[in-house]
């Protein structure tokens, strides 16, 4: 545990000598749990990150160059970050070494006045859980979970449940506790089961995505660069631009291959197929209204000009660039008129 031991030698020093320690990084080992840490200025925030499910590091996987997850991310934005990777599958940052860690290193952070916490699915599970404990003013929650303790969420049928039953869920921080901690959850509503977990978030803000799943889609959505810009702005600003948000969430659901990954991702649900092909419906209906808007806003005379003026020695040419023009305004009576004109 080298971070206890040197955050509790820095604290002695006053806050110029403290800043003069930075940059420091190191790692640790807590039995199942690997821990990378960076401070780089006592006025920037200071992140903490815990690894979602899929990311199943084992030991022998960890060299000088392993980042936990969102390490990287952070260190980009020049922030402060605390880094917990699980290893193994079914690993819920239950384990006492890990919980002793945490308990001792809350009371040796106070030079850090902003902190933050950024999870996924597991991960949010335990930034919720110890977000308390260590303080957090923000969250960021992706695919949200809150407990797996049966009791409080019997709803939550995952087989992720039943593996998790080996460790415990009665003892401390088995259950989100974000003490005044706020910040944003961000799921889709169309699962029952994260859906039920979010209503547990009351005191975040709820922001939807329809189609987005548990995780399962979470290497496409990183294709479009979806959680990285979303997270960027909350280290970056702790805030997020709700109205682009939702913008950029529009323009994912309007891309086709969106559904086709989605389609192929739920083969087995009938249910969720159901879903899907409603929501692609609705959202092709919005694509054309959205088409349509913009045509009317665009000047399709320079078009019909160039055609005219090569009409008689490119006649084929300027019909092609006129059918073109049709296509961005299919109801203009200029570009007809053109058109019967070359027949």
């Amino acid at each position: 545990m080298k971070l206890l031991y040197w955050l509790d030698e820095w604290l002695a020093l006053d806050k110029d000598a403290q800043q003069s320690q930075l940059p420091m990084s190191g790692e640790d080992l807590l039995d199942d749990v690997f821990v990378k840490y960076q401070f780089v200025d006592l006025n920037k925030p200071l992140l903490f990150t815990f690894s979602p499910a899929g990311t199943n590091i084992q030991k022998q996987d960890l060299d000088s160059n392993f980042s936990p997850w969102g390490y990287r991310l952070a260190t980009k934005q020049n922030v402060n970050i605390i880094a917990f990777q699980h290893m193994g599958k079914s690993n819920w940052f239950r384990s006492r070494n890990l919980i002793f860690f945490l308990e001792q290193l809350a009371t040796l952070l106070t030079p850090f006045e902003s902190r933050l916490g950024y999870g996924l699915s597991r991960g949010g599970f335990a930034v919720g859980a110890f977000a308390k404990l260590l303080q957090l003013d923000q969250v960021l929650l992706f695919h949200p979970v809150s407990t797996k303790n049966k009791t409080i969420a019997p709803w939550d049928d995952r087989p992720s449940t039943d593996l998790a039953q080996q460790f415990d869920w009665e003892g401390d921080y088995h259950d989100l506790d974000l003490g005044n901690a706020k910040g944003y959850i961000i799921y889709d509503p169309t699962n029952h089961i994260d859906r039920s977990h979010a209503k547990r978030y009351a005191q975040l803000t709820h922001l939807r995505v329809f189609g987005m799943g548990h995780g399962t889609h979470a290497t496409y959505l990183s294709k479009f660069g979806f959680y990285k810009q979303v997270a960027v702005d909350f280290i970056r600003d702790q805030h997020i631009d709700i109205a682009q948000f939702r913008h950029q969430t529009k323009t994912l659901r309007l891309k086709e291959d969106y559904y086709q990954r989605l389609n192929h991702a739920n083969a087995d649900s009938s249910h969720r197929l159901g879903l899907l092909s409603t929501a692609h419906k609705v959202l092709k209906e919005e694509k054309k209204a959205h088409v349509k808007e913009h045509q009317t806003s665009i000047d399709i005379q320079p078009l019909i000009d160039i055609a005219s003026k090569h009409q008689e020695q490119n006649p084929q040419d300027a019909k092609q660039l006129l059918e073109v023009a049709q296509q961005i305004a299919p109801d203009e009576p200029r570009i007809e008129r053109k058109l019967q004109q070359l027949a």
